[in-house]
């Protein structure tokens, strides 16, 4: 149940990373919400959370503008 429910969680993630938003403050403010969310329900630190999925996102969006 557990690898189930990670995997799901993990799939929420990459769904919430993959919606950019226009401007670099709308990407790092989507990616910090994915990643909260993530550290959230996989009990980690929210802080980190916050922090990798909003260097993640903008990362993403950087290196592939034309899927965002």
């Amino acid at each position: 149940m557990q690898k189930k429910f990670s995997l799901a969680a993990a799939l929420v993630a990459a769904l919430g990373l993959a919606a950019c938003g226009d401007t670099l403050g709308e990407q790092a403010l989507i990616g910090a919400g994915a990643g909260v969310g993530t550290a959230a329900v996989l009990g980690g630190s929210l802080a980190a959370g916050a922090a990798v999925g909003a260097a993640g996102n903008v990362a993403y969006c950087h290196a592939y503008p034309s899927r965002c």
